[in-house]
C-alpha cells in the first residue's frame, strides 16, 4: 500500500500512480529480521512483542510474590496490597506522594489470568496493526504515552486503584482511527475507521457492566491521547527527514521515562519490603 494514501498498489511501483507518492519497503520492513537474537523475536512486531512479554514477566512475578503472602488464588486474582506494591496506579499516591512514575508501571500490572489473556488477545491483534501503520518509533511513543493519558484520566475521575494494559491498547485504537481520520480517500482507512470504532465502542460499552470491573475512564483517557498523538505524528515516511530523526528522539525520551518508572518501582518496592530473616 501507498504509504501517503494508502491505495493498493503493486511490489514494482517506485511512484505510486494515485498520489505520485515515492514508495519503498514499509516502515517495519526496513530492519534486518535477523538483527534481533538471529531472528527469534520478529522484527515486524518487536514493540509488540516486547511489551506482551514484559506484561507476561511481570505477572508471573506478581503472582508468586502474592502466593507467598498467603493470597493462594493468586493466579486468578491478585491482591491489592500486591499490585499498590508493585506500581499499581493509585490517586493518593500519585497525587500526594508524586509516585507519578505508577502512571506507566500500571499498564504493565494485571489483576489475573483472564486479565491478561484478554488484553494479550487483543494486543497482539490491535498492537501488530499500529506497528505496521505507524512503525516502531511512533508505536513506542503513542503506547507509553496513552498509558499515562489513560491512568491519569482514571486517578482525576475513578480515585481508586487501576490496572492493565488496556490504557495504552486504547491509546492503540485511537491511533487506529485517527489514522482513518487523517486518510479519509482510500477503501482501506474506511475499513480501518468501521472496525476500530467498533473496537472502541465495544470495550466502552463492556465498562459500562457492574460484574468486569473495567476501568472507563482509562480507556477514554488512553484512546483520547492515542487519537491526539497519532493525529499530530502522522505515518512514517520513507526518507528520514528531520521529522524521522524528532521521532526517533521522541521514542528514545519515552524508552528512558519507562525504565526510570521501573527503577523507581524497584526502589520502592525495597523501601516497603521487610528486611529478610
Amino acid at each position: 500500500m501507498c504509504p501517503h494514501c494508502r491505495a493498493f498498489i503493486t511490489v514494482k511501483d517506485k511512484i505510486c500512480p494515485y498520489c505520485d507518492t515515492e514508495v519503498g519497503p514499509r516502515a517495519i520492513d526496513r530492519r534486518d529480521p535477523g538483527a534481533i537474537f538471529a531472528g527469534m523475536i520478529p522484527s515486524a512486531r518487536f514493540v509488540t512483542f516486547t511489551i506482551l512479554t514484559l506484561n507476561a514477566g511481570l505477572f508471573l512475578i506478581t503472582v508468586l510474590a502474592s502466593m507467598k503472602a498467603g493470597n493462594g488464588g493468586a493466579l486468578m486474582g491478585l491482591d491489592i496490597t500486591t499490585l499498590t506494591k508493585f506500581g499499581a496506579a493509585r490517586p493518593d499516591a500519585v497525587f500526594l506522594y508524586d509516585q507519578w512514575w505508577r502512571l506507566i508501571t500500571a499498564g504493565f500490572l494485571h489483576g489475573g489470568l483472564m486479565h491478561i489473556a484478554f488484553n494479550t488477545w487483543a494486543l497482539m491483534d490491535v498492537g501488530a496493526h499500529a506497528e505496521e501503520i505507524y512503525g516502531q518509533r511512533r508505536m513506542v511513543v503513542i503506547y507509553i504515552l496513552s498509558t499515562i493519558g489513560g491512568f491519569l484520566a482514571s486517578c482525576v475521575w475513578t480515585r481508586s486503584v487501576s490496572i492493565g494494559a488496556s490504557a495504552g491498547l486504547f491509546g492503540l485504537i485511537g491511533a487506529m482511527i485517527a489514522f482513518s481520520v487523517t486518510h479519509k480517500g482510500s477503501m482501506e482507512a474506511a475499513m480501518v475507521r468501521a472496525f476500530y470504532v467498533r473496537w472502541a465502542i465495544y470495550g466502552l460499552l463492556m465498562g459500562l457492566l457492574p460484574f468486569f470491573r473495567i476501568d472507563n475512564a482509562a480507556h477514554i483517557g488512553g484512546l483520547a491521547s492515542g487519537f491526539v498523538i497519532a493525529y499530530i505524528t502522522g505515518t512514517p515516511r520513507l526518507i528520514e527527514t528531520w521529522q524521522e530523526k524528532l521521532w526517533q528522539a521522541a521514542a528514545a525520551l519515552s524508552l528512558a521515562l519507562a525504565g526510570f518508572s521501573f527503577f523507581k518501582m524497584i526502589t520502592y518496592m525495597l523501601s516497603v519490603s521487610p528486611p529478610a530473616g
